[in-house]
């Protein structure tokens, strides 16, 4: 090779190098992940954690009145894989970026569908691109909250409370999921299927978490036992039906069944359970 190409080519290489190299710095204010399981669907806040650090914080380092990013950075994002209500608004799966307003009294809480802007999206922020908002009164904790903590609360099957806490403030809203109806069309497919005991105990399990339609549990376990044979499990779910039935002395009797069962298993919790509902139920039937 000659020369001039030698050097040519040594050039190229060192132009190529960085003339500074670029440190990454931990963020003042860390990413987090929130996901959360709500009766058959799934909810995630994607959002960074400022920190307080002695500062006045709604009123003062958030404005009032002025759109806020329900954190730091980059805009929180809120992901839903089913449709949820809140506050009687339909909210369709998808991703949303989670605005609010915070005033003294009220805030107003924003289900945002443009995702693309940075930060709070001040000055390109676009109210008509609102998925909804709702409004919520503020809450004062007498707990304080260093990090902004975006979380959930009061998990149900077919809900859960939504919770954002910063120093002392507290705002919860609920958030509602149509879990019963997808259950109970799920349950009527699978027992059009080839059923098995799993199946029945499962849509008798639901039925009875939910207090609902017990008469069809009942049904179900019974069909449960005869096909998969005598279980724990399956008496427990049974006594429990029972005395939502409030035949209190079958509901003894089943409960009776699943503590043997469970005592030759090595199942104690499932033995005391049976024993306090045994309990329970003996001074129902007295009354």
């Amino acid at each position: 090779m000659k020369v001039g190409a030698t050097i040519s080519l040594l050039f190229l290489f060192l132009w190529s190098i960085p003339a500074t190299s670029q440190l990454e710095h931990p963020k003042a204010s860390p990413f987090a992940t929130v996901s959360q399981d709500i009766g058959l669907s799934s909810v995630k806040v994607e959002y960074s954690r400022p920190a307080a650090k002695g500062r006045k914080l709604f009123g003062g380092l958030v404005p009032y009145g002025r759109i806020w990013r329900v954190g730091a950075n980059e805009s929180t994002k809120f992901t839903t894989d089913a449709e949820l209500e809140i506050q009687g608004n339909v909210l369709a799966p998808g991703t949303y970026a989670l605005y609010a307003f915070p005033g003294e009294a009220v805030w107003q809480v924003v289900f945002h569908k443009n995702t693309s802007h940075w930060g709070d999206g001040r000055t390109a922020y676009n109210p008509e691109e609102d998925a909804f908002r709702i409004e919520v009164k503020p809450k004062q904790s007498n707990d304080w909250q260093e990090n902004l903590l975006v979380s959930f609360d009061s998990i149900t099957h077919n809900g859960a409370v939504m919770q954002w806490k910063w120093g002392y403030t507290f705002i919860t809203f609920p958030i509602g999921v149509n879990t019963r109806k997808n259950m109970l069309e799920a349950i009527e497919r699978g027992l059009q299927q080839s059923v098995s005991a799993q199946t029945y105990y499962e849509a008798a399990r639901y039925l009875q978490e939910e207090g609902i339609e017990y008469s069809k549990a009942l049904q179900y376990l019974e069909k449960a036992i005869a096909l998969g044979g005598e279980t724990y499990y399956f008496y427990r779910v049974r006594s429990i039906v029972q005395a939502g039935l409030k035949d209190y002395p079958a509901a003894i009797k089943s409960a009776k069944r699943s503590l043997t069962l469970a005592e030759a298993e090595g199942k104690d919790e499932f033995v005391r359970i049976n024993q306090e509902n045994i309990s329970k139920w003996e001074k129902l039937s007295k009354e």
